[in-house]
């Protein structure tokens, strides 16, 4: 058991849920300068297509913008295209009238910060599965520079290179598709429920 850092993810992927499950503690940087084509921003689940991308916009940023000063930008009705996607991929799963109400609010409600709305989703996830919340979040004012007892897995999750050697678990397009390893923890909770928190 161990302290690990972690980057801000948006319904992060199953791997990242599997990581803060085997800590001890976790701390979540908000600090770090924001990086494109993060799960900072976005978060991956199985349609009737494959695989989509859900991407919040964010306003105009500088190269070393500080992630906890990300504003979402509404500029555009992503909070109805993400809705949409999410009921079109997951409605007939197990569990996602069970779900849909508390996820809903998140859709029709406008956080002014990316990192709040992150936290915000974590902790109901977290509620879904009755995990112990381990995450703490880190300065708000400098970089955490890691100790000796923690483990950096701040650039550890990233779309580009996810995961893959996942035990599979139920899917509603697995007999399309095959089993589509860590995909968002909302594919895994929707379609396991409570049973999630074994799968981890």
């Amino acid at each position: 058991m161990s302290t690990i850092i972690l980057q801000s993810c948006y319904l992060g992927p199953v791997s990242y849920y599997s990581a803060l499950l085997n800590a001890e503690k976790a701390l979540l940087e908000v600090n770090d300068h924001y990086g494109k084509q993060t799960y900072r921003n976005r978060c991956r689940i199985a349609t009737a297509n494959k695989v989509m991308d859900l991407t919040i916009p964010v306003e105009r940023t500088h190269e070393k913008t500080a992630m906890k000063d990300i504003a979402i930008s509404y500029d555009e009705d992503w909070q109805k295209t993400h809705w949409n996607a999410i009921e079109s991929a997951y409605r007939t799963s197990a569990y996602f009238d069970y779900y849909a109400d508390e996820l809903q609010v998140f859709y029709k409600t406008k956080e002014r910060y990316l990192v709040d709305l992150n936290m915000k989703l974590h902790e109901l996830v977290v509620k879904w599965m009755q995990l112990e919340d381990r995450i703490q979040l880190t300065s708000t004012t400098e970089y955490h520079t890691p100790g000796e007892s923690e483990i950096d897995l701040r650039t550890a999750f990233n779309p580009k290179s996810a995961a893959n050697k996942t035990k599979p678990y139920y899917q509603v397009f697995s007999q399309r598709h095959g089993f589509i390893a860590d995909l968002s923890v909302l594919d895994l909770v929707l379609n396991e429920g409570p049973e999630a928190y074994k799968y981890l």
